[in-house]
């Protein structure tokens, strides 16, 4: 579902990229092929220096169709940046990525936090992180850091996924019905 970063996926990675319902909203953007070759070779060295951890994802044959990065690492705690190619959206790829980027970064790369930031206007966004169990609004708990994000003008929500939360949230999902209804008594 998720790789390494290779060179060898630009192509596929770069015409999925430049779509316009998607590159609004690429972090790393990239305006030529050759530039996502530059780009791409950055964030592998990057990654090496742990600077950032990016992945690719894949489809059920093992296609590139978009990427999930870990940005500005520091303290154990970095920012979540994730782009699908337009013909994946809806299509059930997502929460499949970021369950096996999350459970890397917490249990074998002892990453301790993970910060989203949404924008104010993207309600669809807002309310889908807002959803998930292991996900905290952080506008408050994080003011610094909220502050920071919005030093210019107030255009961001801060949200947080801690790693207790997401082992609670795993290990949810473990439990058979009986043991729930055990523990519920």
């Amino acid at each position: 579902m998720i790789k390494k970063r290779d060179l060898h996926e630009c192509h596929e990675l770069y015409d999925l990229m430049v779509h316009p319902d998607v590159f609004p909203f690429v972090r790393q953007k990239a305006y030529s092929y050759e530039e996502l070759l530059f780009l791409t070779k950055q964030t592998i060295e990057a990654e090496e220096r742990g600077e950032l951890i990016s992945r690719t994802i894949l489809d059920e044959w093992g296609n590139p169709i978009g990427t999930i990065n870990l940005f500005d690492i520091q303290e154990n705690a970095g920012f979540l940046g994730t782009w699908l190619g337009k013909p994946f959206h809806g299509k059930g790829y997502n929460q499949p990525a970021k369950d096996a980027f999350f459970s890397e970064l917490f249990f074998e790369l002892g990453m301790e936090t993970i910060f989203m930031r949404i924008r104010k206007v993207n309600t669809r966004s807002q309310k889908a992180a807002e959803k998930l169990p292991y996900v905290v609004k952080a506008n408050e708990s994080r003011k610094s850091l909220y502050d920071q994000l919005n030093a210019q003008e107030d255009v961001y929500d801060l949200y947080e996924i801690p790693k207790d939360l997401y082992t609670l949230y795993l290990y949810q999902l473990q439990q058979s019905p009986e043991e729930e209804q055990a523990l519920e008594a």
